[in-house]
């Protein structure tokens, strides 16, 4: 019951913070031995399901809105939000592509701690570089059809433990022009799709699973504790944004992996 909880707090913190769920969620189990059957596929549907809870219930307004905007979507005087859908959707395709084309090779060759490591590493210097690159004054309601395929690309890129959906698409955004809290929103929107998806891929492939009351306790736990962290790290983290840069995740990604490295060179 403790792992499930601690696991889920890490769930609900790496997210939505720049730092890569999936990477600590393998280190945790590389450093500490979690390695218990419980906490596998089923044990990460349960927690995506509780990250996806958090988004929901965050942003519930934003995203009634854009229901209500469907059917103006595709005309040319689509307000903020049928635009949000349009970009969201654009977003989302590279996700898709990548996920049909690569998650096997991922999921087997890819989530080790070396990868993980060497994807902190690269995407902490992204963060930085991102940081001293350019003035970002534009916001989401700014954010073109090119702007959306780009990050989204950089979504796509997250399927590498370590390289952090909301870091790589946070730097983008900001690579180009867009300020910190506003292009964490889009990230957070954008993850909508991308963490169902994942979740619903992840559920048919456990189809024929009968957890017993015990598992189902276990999930309860993670997926509760994922989603009470990861609303309120939404919550603060993009209250964060509006005056402080990303160097520290940055340097904390960096810490984490040369700790990892010289775990591994032992």
């Amino acid at each position: 019951m403790l792992t499930a909880a601690l696991l889920g707090v890490i769930q609900g913190l790496t997210e939505f913070l720049p730092v890569s769920s999936s990477a600590h969620l393998i280190l945790a189990r590389f450093f500490f031995g979690w390695e218990a059957p419980e906490f596998g596929l089923a044990f990460d549907v349960a927690l995506h399901v509780g990250t996806l809870a958090a988004i929901l219930g965050y942003f519930w307004p934003d995203l009634l809105s854009m229901l209500k905007a469907l059917p103006t979507v595709l005309s040319a005087g689509a307000g903020v939000p049928g635009r949000l859908i349009r970009l969201i959707a654009i977003g989302t395709v590279p996700a898709i592509i990548a996920g049909l084309l690569f998650n096997d090779y991922v999921e087997t060759q890819l989530r080790t701690p070396l990868v993980a490591a060497i994807a902190l590493a690269a995407g902490a210097v992204l963060m930085l570089v991102a940081e001293r690159a350019t003035s970002a004054r534009r916001d989401e309601a700014d954010l073109t059809v090119v702007d959306a395929a780009l990050i989204g690309l950089a979504q796509a890129c997250a399927l590498v433990p370590g390289v952090s959906r909301s870091g790589s698409t946070i730097a983008i955004g900001m690579l180009l022009g867009v300020r910190r809290e506003s292009a964490a929103r889009f990230t957070f929107l954008l993850a909508v799709p991308a963490i169902l998806a994942a979740a619903g891929k992840e559920s048919i492939e456990l189809r024929h699973m009968h957890p017993d009351g015990h598992l189902l306790t276990l999930f309860a736990v993670g997926a509760g504790v994922s989603a009470l962290v990861g609303y309120l790290t939404i919550k603060y983290f993009l209250r964060y944004l509006t005056r402080h840069r990303l160097d520290v995740f940055a340097y904390y990604r960096l810490a984490l992996a040369a700790v990892t490295l010289a775990r591994l060179a032992l």
